[in-house]
């Protein structure tokens, strides 16, 4: 797990999407059997959060988890997560604006 600090939403969100490009550039997962099969779709390979609290501040979060099969799925919420909708802008604008 890697932490980056950034001085605005903007350079967090160009920064998310490097990392996810990264994560999705690494393939796709192979299914898993452990008491059943898991197919890569519901496997998450990365998760990638932008918070805006810091060490014992509570504050906003949002992010994506990219799933084994490539697909992103937005989320806000930190330990309870709620899908985003990413409607036509797509899940990083999602992001954006859960945070903005």
């Amino acid at each position: 797990m890697a932490r980056e600090k950034f001085e605005d939403l903007d350079e967090a969100i160009t920064a998310m999407e490097r990392r996810v490009k990264g994560i999705r550039a690494e393939g796709p997962l192979r299914a898993r059997k452990m008491f059943r099969e898991y197919d890569p779709g519901v496997q998450v390979a990365g998760r990638v959060e932008i918070s805006t609290g810091g060490f014992l501040r509570s504050g906003e979060s949002a992010g994506i988890d990219v799933m084994g099969d490539g697909t992103l799925v937005a989320y806000e919420g930190g330990t309870r997560r709620a899908e985003l909708d990413p409607g036509q802008d797509g899940p990083f604008e999602a992001v954006r604006r859960a945070l903005g």
